[in-house]
């Protein structure tokens, strides 16, 4: 017998859209011999639904459109997943739908509650197991967190289970392929059961669904793998009760699956919005010409538009190597002068600044004149403007509320400035797309004479170094000096992520590339005294 694995791209809400993608991949399934379709977990509704999840009319909604689904599946078990209320409790479920009926219901045991996860807010704990019985062969069902987990697989084993069916919706971040298979290999381990393991694929806000899907035999090997950022169907042989080896997409390295993660994060985002385009500030530096290259390849040069906004500081330099990008990559593309407009306000602030020094307001004066100028362009064209700033920026506040942060998605929001300058390099491995100059130049802001970012910033591989710790791993001070970095470089840096929580909190959603990045996973509050300098 053979089972199929689809690894779709759902959207949430789009009930209709992702029951038509169900039905198309069982069809597909059905033509290639397959007995059995596994989808991803609440695929019929999109992962996460978050609040949706509190509204009763979703759960109405949902169950009609899985009795829709179900009458239109015939000569193939389809395994979907789905949100369900039962008795006033609701559950993140998967049901067995076959010959036009849903013939059973497995409710999810283990639910996440942590990192970008809530599931206790919205979901009952499920406790039974449940099996569906084809060709002679037990499978039994569980539910993403539920293989994170022990007693989920040994419920289902002890239920008669002979091979596990996995419904996954896992988010991205680097490395966390090789997370998977040690977790699962655990759970074969214990239970000697087969996994089949199917996961989500695409952008839904912050978060990216990178595919992945994979089989393990009972001996704990991956014997089947499907590709990683795409949309897939795999068919899984099964032959006297054993999962017989399939293909095998080759698993991208760490630059390359985090460049693809940006490019998914971005076409999602803009897609399912329904956004026609993106524009972005183009300033020659290496943060918007990374952010260009993501768009371009996300979405193709006719829905890209940069805009270099010169002032009295920038480089020349600056605006010739984004000329250069621009017609390296072929967007359109236009320079607006700001100085006019610069000394327009000046003048207006004058009779209020007499006998203050200039400081970084006529900086970042400069910063929200562009922010200004790019967000009337997204008001009369429609397209969003993403922001280039990192999170090594983000991170220290070494951005302007207003300015440079003022746009509808921050592609580099969770990628640090020394990643920058790795998927710099790792792009034009592909084809040269950012000027050399761009990458090898000393980063500046340019907002006033011979500017560097390290005249207010420790280098940048400290910063980052430091902030790994701090953010990504709960690091206390002490700790982060006892890895070799110098006290007061830490304690600056610590500083600077506490008074900078208000900016941060209002910064555009972002992709997420990392297991701590500064979106759902990170609630830190603004109004706090505690500091752990110890």
């Amino acid at each position: 017998m053979k089972v199929a694995i689809a690894q779709i791209n759902c959207t949430v809400g789009d009930l209709a859209g992702n029951s038509a993608r169900i039905l198309d991949y069982a069809q597909r399934a059905q033509e290639q011999g397959a007995d059995i379709l596994l989808t991803p977990e609440l695929s019929l509704c999109g992962y996460p639904p978050e609040d949706l999840l509190l509204r009763e009319g979703f759960y109405m909604a949902c169950a009609d459109a899985l009795d829709a689904l179900a009458a239109q599946v015939s000569g193939i078990t389809v395994v979907v997943g789905h949100p369900e209320e039962v008795g006033g409790e609701f559950y993140n479920a998967a049901s067995i739908l076959r010959d036009g009926r849903i013939i059973a219901t497995y409710h999810k045991h283990a639910l996440p509650n942590h990192s970008v996860f809530d599931e206790e807010r919205y979901f009952s704990h499920g406790s039974a197991p449940c099996l569906l019985e084809m060709g002679g062969i037990r499978f039994g069902i569980n539910i993403c967190a539920d293989v994170w987990h022990e007693h989920a697989a040994i419920r289902a084993r002890e239920a008669g289970a002979q091979i596990l069916l996995v419904l996954n919706a896992s988010p991205y971040h680097f490395n966390k392929q090789a997370t998977r298979y040690e977790t699962v290999r655990e759970r074969v381990d214990e239970t000697r059961l087969a996994v089949i393991y199917a996961n989500m694929v695409g952008g839904q806000d912050e978060l990216v669904f990178d595919g992945g899907s994979f089989v393990m035999d009972d001996c704990g090997r991956v014997i089947q793998q499907l590709p990683a950022f795409d949309e897939a169907l795999g068919i899984v042989e099964i032959r006297e009760g054993k999962l017989q080896p399939g293909e095998f997409a080759r698993l991208e390295q760490e630059e390359a699956s985090i460049y693809r993660a940006l490019c998914l994060g971005v076409r999602d985002y803009i897609t399912k919005n329904r956004f026609p385009g993106v524009l972005l500030g183009l300033s020659g530096g290496i943060d918007s010409a990374l952010t260009l290259a993501v768009a371009v390849d996300a979405l193709g040069a006719d829905k890209v538009r940069a805009v270099m906004m010169p002032s009295p500081y920038t480089a020349q330099m600056s605006i010739d190597d984004s000329r250069e990008m621009v017609k390296l990559l072929g967007v359109s593309y236009e320079e607006l002068d700001i100085q006019p407009t610069f000394t327009a306000l000046q003048d207006t602030l004058a009779p209020l600044f007499t006998g203050l020094p200039t400081d970084t307001t006529e900086e970042n004066l400069q910063a929200r004149i562009r922010g200004v100028l790019l967000m009337a362009l997204s008001n009369k064209t429609g397209a969003l403007v993403l922001t280039t700033g990192n999170k090594s920026e983000m991170t220290v506040g070494y951005c302007t509320l207003y300015g440079d942060m003022a746009g509808g998605f921050a592609v580099l929001k969770d990628v640090s400035k020394t990643w920058v300058y790795r998927l710099s390099n790792y792009r034009n491995t592909l084809g040269r797309v950012i000027p050399e100059r761009i990458i090898t130049r000393p980063p500046s802001a340019e907002l006033k004479p011979n500017q560097t970012d390290q005249d207010s910033l420790p280098p940048y591989d400290v910063l980052d170094a430091i902030m790994m710790y701090f953010v990504e791993r709960n690091l206390s001070i002490a700790e982060i000096v006892a890895h070799g970095y110098v006290e007061a470089d830490v304690q600056r840096v610590v500083k600077l992520i506490r008074i900078n929580e208000y900016k941060r909190r209002q910064s555009p959603v972002g992709v997420r590339i990392t297991d701590r990045g500064f979106g759902k996973d990170w609630r830190y509050p603004i109004t706090a005294r505690y500091q752990d300098d110890f």
